[in-house]
């Protein structure tokens, strides 16, 4: 081989290689973003999943009835722990799950993230604590939420 193949080969590895070299490598990079966003979405799923088996253990709190029970101020206090919970979990999912302009498979994530917390905020006992809850909580978390809960709001009372 002579060297201007040498030199030919050379340019055809610059040319096609070296693109095709950086396509694969921003391939890999989506692909392993798409798998660490995947695995955040899961174990924020796991520990929904935790936080209904402690919703489960308490039934006398009634956290799922409606209208509101009398409970006595023991009872008050465990649910409001428990509400505490939930506001901290919704907060990470928020933290972790939201932006502003969010792909498909994003916005397909946020979106059952979304759903649990209007689920939550129909339950009057969770959104009569919502001011006191958010409180310390992020700011742009809180005013979210909150909003949501005054969307709920105006839909109940059409």
């Amino acid at each position: 081989m002579s060297l201007e193949t040498w030199e030919l080969l050379s340019y055809v590895v610059t040319v096609v290689g070296l693109p095709l070299a950086i396509a694969v490598f921003l391939y890999e990079q989506r692909k392993e973003r798409a798998n660490e966003e995947e695995a955040v979405y899961q174990l924020l799923s796991d520990n929904y999943q935790d936080f209904l088996k402690s919703v489960l253990e308490h039934p006398d709190l009634k956290l799922f009835s409606t209208p509101l029970p009398e409970l006595s101020e023991e009872q008050r206090e465990r649910r409001m722990v428990i509400f505490g919970m939930l506001i901290s979990l919704f907060e990470r999912a928020y933290l972790l799950l939201f932006e502003p302009s969010l792909s498909p498979s994003q916005l397909r994530r946020w979106r059952s993230w979304e759903d649990y917390m209007r689920e939550w905020l129909s339950r009057e006992a969770f959104r009569a604590q919502l001011p006191v809850l958010v409180q310390g909580e992020d700011p742009e978390f809180a005013t979210y939420i909150q909003a949501l809960a005054a969307t709920l709001e105006s839909r109940e009372s059409r």
